[in-house]
């Protein structure tokens, strides 16, 4: 198994390549005029080649698992939600830590690696239903509109996350950042911006919305803990709960309706999920490393 996430090729290097890519997509994502386009100042081809061979490395990582996964509907969806309790990262021990130990600076500084690894949901669920059957497109739909807060500012997920971060005095910035985190972000722009990569990006997404409630759950515990307020940490209590069935749905009409339109695309949903899930293991391996978690 090759080493893209363990870092034992180079900590440097890989710090570098997830700093690069990180410019990347922050140019390739952000609104901007003619003028004040960055990407004349990228090395595009150079920095392409190299995002392409990350994501192929990664790709190949878990290949040999997710070519195991079935391809009939309701068998792939029984695998899938399997994920859930046997997934890499699943049931770390970082998070009953978090929940139940963790000081004030600890949790400070995971939240400031987790802010910086946000991708940014809605914005990924947007440029993945591009051109999607029409199904899974409604459902892709309905859920970028409830990250959007069903159109009211303030039930916004994103900015939800952006209080509670400007509540605890903190600064995300990826100069500061471990670069497994970097590797994540970097992992689900370049699933959503790339369309051979989109049934990949599906099994991404999809995983998030399968695995996300318990962490989430423990990392609220533990602001609660340690004094948070209600309306400051308010993003991570409603993914606690909301995400279930953000999940339920996400299988039902997406996941489910691709695959029984066309089997080849269960391999590609497999390996996007596990390529989440690899990524946040490794995210939570250097977390505990930091932390002192041995």
């Amino acid at each position: 198994m090759n080493n893209i996430l363990t870092g034992k090729s180079s900590d440097r290097a890989q710090r570098e390549l997830h700093l690069a890519l990180a410019g990347l997509n922050r140019v390739r994502l952000t609104p901007c005029l003619p003028e004040e386009d960055g990407a004349a100042e990228l090395d595009l081809p150079r920095l392409l080649v190299d995002e392409a061979g990350f994501l192929r490395a990664l790709r190949e990582r878990v290949a040999p698992i997710a070519a195991r996964a079935p391809t009939e509907p309701a068998a792939f969806l029984a695998w899938f939600e399997e994920l859930d309790r046997t997934g890499p990262g699943q049931h770390d021990r970082l998070f009953p830590w978090l929940a139940h130990e963790a000081s004030h600076k600890a949790m400070c500084w995971f939240l400031e690696q987790e802010a910086t690894g946000e991708a940014g949901f809605e914005d990924l669920t947007a440029l993945v239903q591009v051109r999607m059957p029409t199904r899974p497109k409604l459902e892709l739909a309905r859920n970028y509109w409830d990250e959007m807060g069903h159109g009211r500012k303030v039930g916004m997920h994103g900015p939800m996350l952006a209080h509670l971060i400007h509540a605890l005095g903190l600064r995300p910035r990826p100069e500061t950042t471990v670069w497994q985190s970097l590797a994540l972000a970097n992992t689900m722009a370049g699933l959503a911006c790339h369309r051979h990569l989109a049934f990949h990006a599906v099994g991404a997404l999809g995983v998030i919305e399968l695995t996300a409630p318990g962490r989430a759950a423990m990392v609220t515990a533990g602001l609660k803990r340690l004094g948070v307020q209600p309306d400051d940490r308010h993003y991570f209590d409603l993914h606690a709960v909301l995400d279930v069935r953000h999940s339920a749905t996400w299988n039902a009409e997406i996941i489910g309706p691709l695959i029984a339109e066309d089997a080849r695309r269960a391999p590609a949903i497999a390996e996007g999920a596990l390529m989440r899930l690899e990524c946040g293991a490794a995210c939570f391996r250097r977390y505990r490393d930091h932390l002192g978690l041995k």
